[in-house]
């Protein structure tokens, strides 16, 4: 029996084609994670023979390829992981010196703060002379004929008509005005509870129930009352009462005034 030959060819394809496939199948089982899947099984793994078909159908290539990708991938995750843990430290790093440098300041006002009231304190606890640079021409207790009680109730500081006159310390005024053989006078109750009073004055610069501070101005010295000349008489008393004196040098004295 004649048999007819088919006329045409069944070729199979060339080694070029088959390695391209197989590339491309490589490619779409590393995608799909299937490489993973076949490396790890019994029947990848059988022999010389096996490896040898894997080295042409590049499945060891991809297999490499995923690995070195897998590597880098893990070198970026732990390079931003550091990354975000300094940025982290730098924050609180920065945070903590923002916090001590307000706490710094705070304690600067603070103390500050502190030191004003205290040189305030100072300053309203200090005395002064009623006359900057005056001193005492007469003294307490001087007897004579000029002071109808027989004795001198205060001190008399030298001190030219129109001459300031200041109170000698933090008090409150209880009397501004004529004080018979005193003249113009003033009478401050101080902070301590005492009494001083500024007589002969030319003109009053104070009023009843005013504050005044050491060395506040609180009038001028002159003539008026009973006086032979300008000057001013100064008292210190433990009431806003004549009567109530007691030693005006030992009383400045007493609170730190040099005369």
């Amino acid at each position: 029996m004649a048999f007819t030959r088919a006329t045409g060819k069944h070729r199979a394809r060339s080694q070029m084609s088959r390695t391209s496939a197989r590339a491309a199948g490589a490619a779409t089982l590393t995608a799909t994670g299937v490489i993973g899947t076949l490396a790890a099984s019994p029947a990848f793994a059988g022999g010389a023979a096996d490896a040898q078909a894997a080295s042409h159908t590049g499945l060891t290539g991809a297999v490499a390829l995923g690995d070195d990708l897998a590597g880098t991938v893990d070198d970026q995750a732990d390079a931003q992981a550091r990354a975000a843990a300094q940025e982290r430290a730098r924050a609180v790093a920065k945070a903590e010196a923002e916090r001590r440098a307000e706490a710094r300041a705070k304690e600067a006002r603070a103390e500050e703060i502190r030191a004003a009231r205290e040189a305030e304190r100072k300053r309203l606890n200090t005395f002064q002379l009623p006359v900057a640079g005056s001193y005492v021409t007469t003294g307490y207790q001087s007897g004579g004929s000029l002071w109808s009680s027989g004795s001198h109730s205060g001190v008399d500081f030298r001190a030219a008509s129109g001459t300031p006159v200041v109170s000698v310390g933090t008090g409150t005024v209880v009397e501004a005005g004529w004080g018979g053989s005193y003249g113009n006078n003033i009478v401050i109750r101080m902070h301590d509870g005492t009494y001083t009073q500024y007589g002969h004055l030319s003109s009053i610069g104070v009023s009843v129930g005013q504050s005044v501070t050491p060395g506040e101005q609180i009038g001028l010295s002159g003539a008026t009352g009973n006086v032979t000349g300008p000057h001013l008489h100064f008292e210190a008393r433990t009431s806003p009462d004549y009567g109530s004196d007691m030693d005006p040098v030992g009383y400045l004295r007493a609170h730190g005034v040099n005369l």
